[in-house]
Order: structure tokens, then C-alpha cells, then sequence
């Protein structure tokens, strides 16, 4: 969790860098921007966290017919998250 909110805070600080720098908003309170991008991000993680955890369920659920069949377990957990992920409305 805490390596999320790290990197989260890391792309936040970058992020409203390049939008000050390259004058593509003008931000009025350049911590409170940083927080709010920070805390959007942590969102889309966990987002994307549970989304994993779901598909490794779904797939666990099948294990012995994934086992059985001559399928990769990446490509398929790469198409189930996926398919999670449009369901949801989710961009991966």
C-alpha cells in the first residue's frame, strides 16, 4: 500500500510539472492539484488491483480445465482481465 501511494505521489508531482511547465493549466494551488491527482491514481490502482484478483478468482474457479487444455495462463488471465476490465468500464 504504501509503494502504491508512493509512485502515486511521484506521477502526481510530475504530472502537474509538465501541465505548469508546458502552460496546459493554469494551477492556482499546485499542492492541492498534486493531492487531488495523487488520490485519483490510488483509486485507479486499487481499481486495477482488484480487477487482477478478480481474474485470478475466475480463473482459479477453472484451474483443472485450464490444467487440462494446452492454453497459456497469461494469455488467458491477460483476456480475462480484459474482458473484466470492459465490463466495468475500466481502461486498462
Amino acid at each position: 500500500m504504501a509503494r502504491r501511494d508512493d509512485v502515486a505521489a511521484r506521477m502526481a508531482e510530475a504530472i502537474v510539472k509538465r501541465l505548469v511547465t508546458r502552460k496546459l493549466a493554469e494551477v492556482k494551488d499546485e499542492p492541492r492539484a498534486r493531492e487531488v491527482i495523487r488520490r485519483i491514481l490510488i483509486e485507479n490502482l486499487a481499481a486495477e488491483d482488484k480487477l487482477e484478483t478478480d481474474a485470478r478468482a475466475l480463473l482459479m474457479d477453472h484451474a483443472k480445465e485450464i490444467r487440462d487444455s494446452a492454453s497459456d495462463y497469461k494469455r488467458i488471465f491477460a483476456l480475462v482481465k480484459t474482458k473484466l476490465a470492459k465490463e466495468r468500464g475500466f481502461t486498462l
